[in-house]
């Protein structure tokens, strides 16, 4: 069913998880107010960068929008004499620029679509949600059953994925859940097989994976309906959030920060093990693990979004595992994110940075030991654990699990051997990915170990040395021409003066 355009031929698919960075360069004070030139980067190329010019104004507006997240942000107030004296300019652009740092050391906020359309506005000036209602309603003229109830607005953290709450028509009392989401730039199946394996999804039974009401897909961008569940996800769980609220406000500054008790953490866990061998098993890729993607059902979690891999959408952790060149197979991914997972339910927020050095005491040293399996410097390292291996862990080993529902997915063979294809694609765009980022690491290293102050003083002596080396060679070798030339055949020559010693050449006095 065509009921979405393609995208034009040549459309950029943005992975919107990469980074952006922005420095205040420089100010100009016009008649009545100042405006800032921001140098903003994608990623770690600086050709992919450019300028946008913002007025206080503009970091107020974006202020205010922020505050959904509850968060303390530290914008520079507000002067209204005195604010164009050269002092304060560049002491409220120093401000600026904190400003702007600690918003993107945020995880949640740096991927959030109000900063995206702060620094990027080219790339992020269309109204995604305008445009998944403009499909929905193309979808609704050949489904009439189905009767949009309202839009759940920003309830999820990507920009180009919305969510419709819903209800068919002859049963108005039960709720449903539709998301749209467009093309990602890890899709790699052509187009039929694309819309062949969304069309599959409502097919999938597990006991750990939350079912698909209806899915279709066009060569753009796919359309599914679930079940809408009030008690919401694990994360909601863990933050005591309500799940219709916007992401910002359910998950950056919660009010109470608390673990889950022991025997939910060990049960959960061993579920999303569960359900994460039964993909790997069938070939099929995820890589989209995290709590908001776990549903809650009862005491059972169920996995949601299988169609992220299949759409091409980069993961919420992509940022993290892009920095470690081991993690490089959608199974390694999966269990990293698992690390993740592990330590919001244990601690009851995310880890501050990662690779973690030392771990908060935990309910359980073999809590413990399964973090450092999946988040430690050593994991990151070395590599992550099997599924497996995890399953045989301490944490997991002793916990039964009991359901009458038996697993279901049949997939047919060429639908199997595209999506390992796929899977391959997307592992390879990883691991280039990998690379330059080490790359860069390393010249960064290199240029700031060249550029310090140590390093500045080692080479000034290493050049002094060496000038006055060569000077002294220099001087040595004159008598000895002198004495060669006077003990030749006898004939007379022409005294010479000696001649001044040669400087050393600029070759020698090159820094190192």
């Amino acid at each position: 069913m065509a009921f979405m355009e393609k995208p034009p031929a040549g459309k950029v698919l943005l992975d919107d998880t990469v980074p952006l960075t922005a420095a205040v360069e420089a100010s100009q004070s016009l008649q009545s107010h100042t405006e800032y030139i921001i140098r903003v980067q994608r990623g770690i190329s600086t050709e992919n960068s450019w300028q946008i010019v913002r007025r206080y104004s503009d970091f107020d507006l974006l202020n205010s929008s922020l505050q959904i997240a509850g968060l303390n942000l530290p914008l520079p107030p507000k002067k209204l004499i005195g604010n164009m004296d050269r002092e304060f300019i560049a002491e409220r652009q120093r401000g600026l620029q904190n400003y702007l740092n600690v918003i993107m050391a945020n995880h949640v906020l740096s991927n959030c679509e109000l900063l995206k359309k702060f620094l990027d506005p080219n790339n992020y000036s269309a109204n995604y949600t305008e445009i998944a209602l403009q499909q929905v309603s193309m979808f609704f003229r050949s489904e009439p059953k189905w009767e949009v109830v309202e839009p759940l607005k920003d309830i999820g953290w990507r920009i180009r994925k919305k969510y419709f709450l819903m209800k068919i028509k002859n049963q108005p009392k039960e709720r449903l859940v539709l998301s749209w989401a467009d093309l990602g730039p890890d899709k790699y199946l052509s187009d039929k097989d694309f819309q062949c394996v969304i069309k599959l999804l409502p097919s999938c039974v597990h006991p750990y994976i939350y079912r698909v009401t209806f899915a279709t897909a066009s060569e753009s961008s796919a359309l599914l309906i679930r079940t809408f569940n009030e008690k919401g996800t694990l994360k909601d769980l863990i933050y005591k959030a309500k799940p219709k609220d916007p992401f910002l406000k359910k998950y950056c500054n919660p009010k109470k920060i608390q673990g889950l008790e022991l025997q939910q953490i060990k049960t959960y866990g061993r579920q999303i093990l569960e359900v994460l061998k039964f993909l790997h098993d069938k070939g099929f890729p995820y890589g989209h693990l995290h709590a908001a993607n776990v549903m809650m059902d009862g005491n059972t979690c169920r996995l949601l979004d299988l169609e992220n891999s299949l759409l091409g959408l980069p993961s919420f952790y992509r940022p993290y595992f892009t920095q470690f060149r081991k993690i490089n197979t959608l199974e390694s991914v999966d269990v990293h994110c698992f690390g993740h997972l592990l330590y919001e339910m244990t601690y009851g927020r995310p880890p501050d940075s990662v690779p973690v050095d030392s771990f908060p005491p935990a309910p359980s040293m073999a809590v413990v030991a399964v973090l450092e399996s999946t988040l430690s410097c050593e994991a990151c390292k070395n590599g992550m654990p099997t599924v497996s291996r995890l399953l045989q862990m301490p944490l997991f080993s002793d916990v039964l699990l009991t359901t009458s529902e038996k697993p279901q997915f049949k997939i047919p063979t060429k639908l199997k051997e595209a999506l390992r294809v796929a899977k391959e694609c997307i592992e390879k765009r990883l691991v280039e990915e990998q690379k330059q980022i080490h790359q860069h690491r390393r010249l960064t290293r290199a240029q700031s170990h060249h550029g310090s102050e140590e390093e500045r003083k080692r080479r000034k002596i290493l050049a002094r040395k060496k000038s006055k080396r060569s000077a002294v060679e220099n001087s040595e070798e004159q008598p000895a021409k002198l004495s060669s030339n006077n003990s030749g055949s006898g004939a007379s020559s022409p005294l010479t003066s000696p001649s001044s010693p040669t400087p050393p050449s600029t070759a020698e006095h090159a820094p190192l």
